[in-house]
């Protein structure tokens, strides 16, 4: 230990040598220098403390002697934080208080920047971290300059792997931390807009032993995902890998992917721990190779070794780059502040302060700020350029961890995704696929990303012990061994889709029972098992619903879906002394008898005064009235028409009862000769109207969905098996049974099959989802064998499966047809509107015209002094006279 401090001592020693050689050489020449006071706060034994002060004191000696001509200089105030916050936050209050320091580069951990970047923004003094990367670091405040890439940078590029290999969950694992914990946030999220589900998180404290990281990977070994995204730093991940490889996790079948604070430190790594991650995925920013870079690297390689000659093995890591990259930065921004300040400026202002640390106010500080923020160039680690005070984001690598070092498989930028090939411009034909790649096992093909939860273990599947139907699911008892036979279509279904996977899933049924047999309880319940990890699956009539869907997966129906309605049939009988009132409902006789009456009364105002068929005794009115419309029935009637507004009504009215006649003629014909059943009740709201009672399935979701149609809960019944259906709907409601049947689509036609000649559908089909097999929430398996279901649909293999077990026999009624309902007035509605609008619009120019032609008369009545009864009278005398006219239309009869 002493001789690494010492080491350090003379790498410090040495900058400032450096700086005070400069000094005394631009006195001489007669150029005025500027002196900034620079600290730098690293963990000196650590490798990113190493590689970045070597790169710091490489920064210095490089940028002065390419720009000699610079008056300002920038000297260096070396502290070591021995890797804890406190000494990392006293570093800094005793650069502010005793160096006066114009800017603080560091701390190193994102910990340890958190409590500094406090006191550099109450001294204004700017605080640069080149190696603290937490995105919860910023925006703190204005005077921390973030000139590392933040985390969050990645998890595009970490989401774009996961979205491309075609996993949809992973397992994040990080250590507890500042610099684990800033991620996090941003991962969820990016998985989230991949579609891919964060399935746990496993936290790794920075003290855990090998015993606590075994037991918590033999966690991770019983869940289904085998996708794990590894952030935490190179030291923990170090101790971390060995035992995944210990835990059997580095087999086939498992992807893990490490963030860059990983993947950039790889080469520091022992040997052994590289070799336990042989098929690792990785990612870390793209740094462009360039003959800078190159000569930069071997400079900086030998005074690495030669400062620190106990490391064997040393690289430019992207710490060094971005350190010598924060230090070019600052230098080129102390250089503009040098010309933008007054002579006069001071460094510093005492500020009055009650705390118990009291520090200094910089007056260079946010000239400095301003100044970073504005300088740009192309570095060794990439194109330099703050954002809002962050390092602006670059593309990412894509590496595969392959025997003791890495390769690049793919890139991925922000604007294009992945690409195949690293280069400078990126066309949009670039290969969007990754290179191969090596996984765990020495695989070459993509895992899937899941597997059964630990080896040997079958799922758990649940069936009902009381299916609607016993061809859908059937459970039986061994006598001898009390051992459960599962028989049935849909139990046949699942064993065919499972063996239509392209892996073997090992499972056995369990039935969803009570200790004496008889079932558990409802649906509803018997799908909330899942949830509760009773049970992996769930097989049987299980209709997909919405409640069921927020605590499981369901997959695709295999099954059709909606609620129907089955009644009884009654009969129709042709002798009935009443059947011809049946082909037209109330509304329509009604309706029609009205405008029957009001077309006589329209045909005898407007041929009265013109037609001595129209003339006589009141009797002979009101016979006429009745008489032409009726007559009309049968185009019987004799009397001529004679004016032009009375034909245009008898032309429209004849129409009308065209279409009445021929339809009535239809609906009796029918009804006398083909058509003998028709439903008891035909539709719901008929149903609650009459207070009947009405049955579904026990423990089937309908009983909440006649609940929410209307109907009371003390008039739904609810049965088990066909046969007390039947029972049910042929007593009645009036005899303790039920009035109509409310069941799936699948039970309507199966139960038909057996009943077909005494019961219908009726009503509309309320549309639901069909029957479908429940998985618990988020398995992977959904997507699988819902695509198995489709495969099997499309060939026919459900379709057979389904015909060895359900027969369905034709219906042998009396006549195999149902009577259809009475004609209704709504059928009519738009034709007897016309005909009524025509028929007063013939009215009112009738009447127009008769007032005007008789306007004298009228006005000499209207100004009268007799009563209203007796002008009303006057005016129906001279109605009820002969038209002038009355002569020729009559062809000169005065009869």
């Amino acid at each position: 230990m002493p001789k690494k401090r010492y080491t350090m001592s003379l790498s410090s020693l040495s900058v400032s040598l450096l700086c005070l050689f400069f000094s005394l050489c631009n006195a001489q020449m007669g150029v005025p220098n500027r002196t900034f006071q620079v600290g730098v706060i690293l963990d000196l034994d650590s490798l990113v403390g190493r590689v970045g002060l070597c790169s710091l004191s490489l920064t210095l000696s490089d940028f002065y002697s390419s720009n000699r001509d610079y008056t300002s200089r920038l000297v260096l105030h070396v502290r070591d934080s021995q890797g804890q916050v406190i000494d990392a936050a006293s570093s800094a209050l005793s650069l502010l208080k005793n160096e006066k320091v114009d800017a603080i580069i560091g701390p190193q951990k994102s910990a340890q920047a958190s409590f500094v970047i406090g006191l550099g923004d109450r001294a204004k003094v700017p605080v640069i971290s080149f190696s603290a990367t937490s995105p919860s670091l910023h925006p703190q405040t204005s005077y921390f300059i973030q000139a590392a890439l933040s985390d969050a940078a990645q998890v595009g590029a970490i989401a774009a792997v996961v979205e491309h290999l075609l996993w949809t969950q992973v397992v994040l694992v990080y250590e507890e931390s500042d610099y684990g914990n800033g991620i996090i946030p941003y991962l969820s999220n990016a998985f989230q807009d991949v579609n891919a589900r964060i399935l746990y998180r496993s936290v790794i404290p920075l003290s855990a032993t090998d015993d606590f990281m075994l037991q918590e990977l033999y966690k991770m070994k019983t869940m289904q995902t085998r996708v794990f995204v590894v952030h935490m730093s190179s030291s923990l991940a170090s101790r971390l890998f060995p035992k995944v490889k210990e835990a059997g996790m580095m087999s086939e079948g498992y992807a893990w992917i490490v963030t860059s604070g990983v993947m950039d430190l790889l080469y520091s790594l022992d040997p052994h721990v590289v070799e336990t991650m042989h098929g690792v995925l990785g990612v870390k920013p793209l740094i462009p190779r360039s003959r800078q870079l190159g000569s930069t690297a071997k400079r900086w390689k030998r005074k690495f070794l030669n400062d620190n000659p106990a490391i064997v093995h040393a690289e430019l890591s992207l710490y060094g780059l971005w350190a010598y990259d924060t230090l070019w930065a600052l230098a080129m921004a102390a250089e503009k502040v040098r010309f933008r300040e007054p002579s006069s400026l001071q460094n510093t202002t005492s500020l009055n302060s009650t705390n118990l640390f009291t520090t200094e106010i910089s007056q260079t500080g946010p000239e400095l700020v301003a100044a970073m923020n504005e300088v740009t160039f192309q570095g060794l680690g990439g194109k330099f350029h703050l954002v809002n005070g962050q390092l602006e984001p670059s593309s990412f690598q894509i590496l595969n961890v392959v025997g003791n070092g890495e390769r690049e498989v793919g890139i991925w930028t922000a604007s294009q995704g992945i690409l195949s090939e690293s280069k400078v411009n990126f066309t949009s034909s670039s290969n969007k696929n990754l290179k191969s790649i090596i996984f765990p096992g020495d695989s070459t093909v993509v895992p899937r990303g899941w597997e059964v939860p630990v080896s040997g273990k079958k799922l758990r599947v649940g069936v009902p012990v009381e299916a609607g139907f016993t061809e859908f699911v059937k459970v039986e008892k061994d006598p001898l061994t009390n051992a459960s036979k599962i028989s049935g279509c849909y139990i046949d279904m699942f064993d065919a889709i499972m063996k239509a996977l392209p892996y073997a899933v090992p499972y056995e049924y369990v039935p969803f029972e009570k200790p004496d047999g008889s079932s558990a309880g409802s649906y509803d319940e018997f799908s909330y098992q899942v949830f509760l990890q009773n049970y992996d699956a769930a097989v049987g009539d299980i209709t997909v619903t919405s409640k069921r869907s927020k605590y499981v997966d369901y997959t695709l129906p295999f099954a059709a879906g909606g609620v129907t309605i089955t009644v009884p049939i009654t009969y129709n009988d042709p002798n009935n002394n009443m059947i011809f009132w049946k082909p037209l409902t109330k509304e329509l006789w009604l309706t029609a008898i009205a405008l029957f009456f009001l077309t006589g009364v329209a045909l005898w105002i407007l041929e009265h005064r013109f037609n001595k068929a129209y003339r006589g005794t009141p009797s002979d009115h009101t016979g006429m009235i009745f008489y032409f419309p009726f007559m009309s029935l049968v185009f019987a009637q004799r009397e001529r028409i004679v004016t032009n507004l009375a034909r245009l009504v008898v032309i429209v009215w004849m129409f009308v009862v065209l279409l009445l006649n021929s339809t009535y003629t239809v609906s009796l014909s029918a009804r006398l000769t083909v058509q003998r059943l028709q439903p008891a009740v035909t539709d719901v709201n008929e149903l609650i109207r009459k207070g009947e009672y009405v049955g579904c399935h026990k423990g089937s979701f309908i009983y909440d969905l006649l609940q929410e149609l209307g109907f009371d809960k003390s008039k739904i019944r609810t049965y088990k098996y066909p046969e007390e259906v039947d029972e049910a709907l042929s007593k009645g409601s009036a005899k303790g049974g039920i009035s109509a049947l409310f069941s799936v689509t699948p039970y309507t036609k199966l139960f038909l099959s057996k009943y077909c000649d005494k019961y219908t559908t009726v009503g509309p089909t309320y549309p639901t989802e069909g029957f479908a097999f429940v998985l618990r929430k988020g398995s992977l398996l959904v997507a699988d064998v819902s695509r198995a279901v489709i495969q099997l649909t499309e060939n026919g293999r459900i379709s057979e499966i389904e015909g060895q077990w359900i027969k369905h026999k034709a219906c042998n009624g009396p006549d195999g047809t149902i009577a259809s309902t009475s004609i209704s007035l709504q059928s009519f509605k738009t034709l007897f509107a016309v005909t009524t609008g025509i028929t007063a619009t013939c009215l009112l120019v009738f009447l127009v015209t008769y007032l005007y032609k008789n306007r004298d008369f009228v006005r000499r009545i209207a100004n009268s002094n007799t009563t209203i009864w007796s002008k009303f009278h006057a005016i129906c005398s001279h109605f009820d006279q002969k038209d002038p006219a009355f002569q020729s239309r009559e062809g000169g009869d005065n009869s």
